[in-house]
Parts: C-alpha cells; sequence; structure tokens
C-alpha cells in the first residue's frame, strides 16, 4: 500500500491509497462507522459483498460502500487486484499504519500474518468495526 494522499495534506477531509493486494486476499467482515469507501479498480477482478449484495468489479469500475454498511471482497484467484482507495474523511491510512508493520516512507510493506486480536483492537480505535473472518468465498 502506498498513501497518496492522506488527511495532513487534505484538511482531513479525504486519503487516497494505492493498494495491490494479491490473488485470494479478502479483509475481515467490517463496517466503517466514520467513513465513506470508494474504490477505483486499476486491474484485477474482485467481488464485493456490501450489506449482503454481492457483485463483481473489474478494471474501470468504482465501488461506492457507504459508511456503516457491511462489506468484505475477495481478490479474484488468477491475479492480484490494483486499486484507488478514497475515504472520506481522512483518517483511514492512520489505521492502516496501525494494523500493519510501521510505514517507511509512507509505503507499507507485504501483508503477513496479521493478529486477529490486534487488529480488532488497532480497528475499534479508528471507528471501525470486525464483523467476521475474511470469507473463503463470495
Amino acid at each position: 500500500m502506498t498513501v497518496k494522499v492522506d488527511g495532513a495534506r487534505t484538511r482531513q477531509k479525504l486519503t487516497i491509497l494505492d493498494f495491490v493486494n494479491p490473488p485470494g486476499f479478502a479483509p475481515p467482515v467490517h463496517r466503517h462507522l466514520v467513513e465513506d469507501e470508494v474504490f477505483y479498480i486499476v486491474s484485477g477482478r474482485v467481488r464485493f459483498d456490501c450489506d449482503g449484495t454481492v457483485f463483481d468489479a473489474a478494471p474501470g469500475d468504482f465501488v461506492f460502500l457507504p459508511v456503516g454498511s457491511a462489506h468484505t471482497f475477495l481478490v479474484g484467484p488468477d491475479e492480484s487486484l490494483h486499486t484507488l482507495q478514497i475515504t472520506v474523511p481522512a483518517g483511514f491510512e492512520e489505521f492502516t499504519a496501525e494494523a500493519g508493520a510501521p510505514a517507511t516512507e509512507r509505503v507499507l510493506p507485504a501483508p503477513g500474518p496479521v493478529d486477529p486480536e490486534a487488529l480488532a483492537a488497532a480497528a475499534a480505535r479508528y471507528n471501525i468495526e470486525i464483523l467476521g473472518p475474511p470469507p473463503a468465498t463470495l
């Protein structure tokens, strides 16, 4: 993940992150209590679940996940997913920095094993509720 624009540069109005997730990656089912989240799909294919509505997204698609919606996604099995993620207001970049290893030049290392309890504690500090495990299928 690379932070393209953070809250410090936008008066805390928005964050733009450049993500590359590996094939088969899925975050836990969760909900943001403060941010709306938008994904622009640069490359790869992904299936989203937002409040029980499941849909696919491909390069060129925008996906809007409104504040308070329970959501997750599952990256397709054949290639990495490259997205630009926009959160409004800013702050999600701070969660990702805390949940992952410390950032160097605002570029986070590739994901490793995640401690579910540490992730849930960090999420709670940033107004994100973890609702369930990452999905194996969608």
